[in-house]
Order: C-alpha cells, then structure tokens, then sequence
C-alpha cells in the first residue's frame, strides 16, 4: 500500500477522524463492533456478514466503505484488518436457506453468526442500516454506515472480499457462469448462462425465476 506523506497523510487522518464519531460518542463501551454484509442483491452465491472490532487507538488508512474501493485495496485491507482487530468473524448464509427464509431472514442470520465468531462478546453493536432481531447486545443503526463508521467499513470490507474469495472458488465448480467476473450479480452476461444452463446448486431460485 502506498505511503501518503505531507498534505495527503492530513486529509487522509482528518477523514478517518470524522469516521470515528459514532465510536467516540460511545466511548465508555469496552468492545465497539462494526456489522455490515455483502450479497443481498445477487442472483447466486452466498449471503455474508463482516463483523469486526477494532482497538481504540487502531489506525488503519483507507479504511471505507468496501464498493468505493478497489480490489486490490480491499485485498490489502482486509490483511490489515486481520492483523490489527481485536476480534474480527464472518457469518456465511448459502442459496439454499436464502430460498428458504428470504433474504432479509438470512443477512440477519448471517450477522448473528459473525457476532457468534467472535473471540470476545462486544457491548455494542454499530450496524449498517439495520437493527438485528434475536440479538441482546445494545445496537445502533446507521444509515450508509459503511461511511461514517471505521468499525463498518472495516465490517464491510471483511464481508465483501471473504465473498469475492467464495466466488473465485464457485467459479471453478461451475466455470460456464462467469461467478468470477460479476461474483453472482445479475449483470447480461450472467443472465445469459442462466438461460443457456439453466441454474447450478449456488443459484438462488427465488431470485431467478424469471429467468429459468
């Protein structure tokens, strides 16, 4: 990752400051937990919740929300997040149960899974646009909290490159569908190999219907 320096390096810190707000304001809490997913809007492949708690001091730059940065940076990210959490876990729902219980069901699944993971139970939980039932830890919900939280960025990055890495691995399964190009999205391409093949196992059939 490149070095910032001089101008860059303070725009870049005053930037992830603003980003620690809901952090500071919850201050008193021992163990702040960021929550976000990857892969509601897919047509196939798994559903995946990040969530990660981070050290107060913890300094990691261009920590973002995930879909503003690209591959390689997330890559790099989401290694440094490993390395510097205090607690970091994933929660993984497949196609199946997705078909089963719908997917707003399922992301809620996911994320008690990820703060199941979890090598220590937080106070609070920071989520991304959403409040999780079935979960007694004290919960804020922010809207596009993937930008506004460090904590949920650093969820959100966990998610989505534990997908992506899912993906490349249903691509050598099931080559025909191109998984590792659109990672399951509904691009033409996708829907194309939908028509011709039909669905595979990691295909969700409520989402394609209409294609089949």
């Amino acid at each position: 990752m490149g070095k910032l320096t001089g101008e860059k390096l303070k725009k870049e810190l005053e930037r992830l400051e603003q980003m620690k707000e809901y952090e500071y304001q919850n201050a008193s809490c021992q163990a702040i937990c960021g929550i976000d997913e990857a892969g509601r809007g897919p047509l196939a492949g798994p559903v995946v919740a990040g969530a990660v708690i981070l050290p107060v001091d913890c300094e990691i730059l261009y920590l973002n929300d995930s879909k503003k940065l690209s591959e390689k940076r997330r890559e790099e990210l989401y290694l440094e997040i490993k390395q510097k959490a205090a607690a970091w876990s994933v929660g993984i729902v497949d196609a199946a149960e997705i078909d089963q219980v719908n997917i707003l069901q399922a992301t809620y699944e996911a994320m008690r899974k990820a703060i199941a993971g979890l090598s220590r139970t937080p106070d609070l939980l920071l989520n991304d646009a959403v409040l999780i039932p079935e979960v007694s830890i004290r919960q804020v919900k922010i809207i596009k909290g993937d930008a506004k939280s460090v904590s949920i960025a650093a969820a959100s990055i966990m998610a989505k490159v534990t997908r992506d890495h899912l993906m490349l691995e249903y691509e050598k399964m099931y080559p025909e569908y191109g998984f590792a190009r659109h990672k399951g999205y509904g691009t033409a391409a996708h829907i194309a190999a939908i028509r011709e093949h039909g669905a595979c196992p990691i295909h969700r059939k409520t989402f394609i219907r209409k294609f089949t």
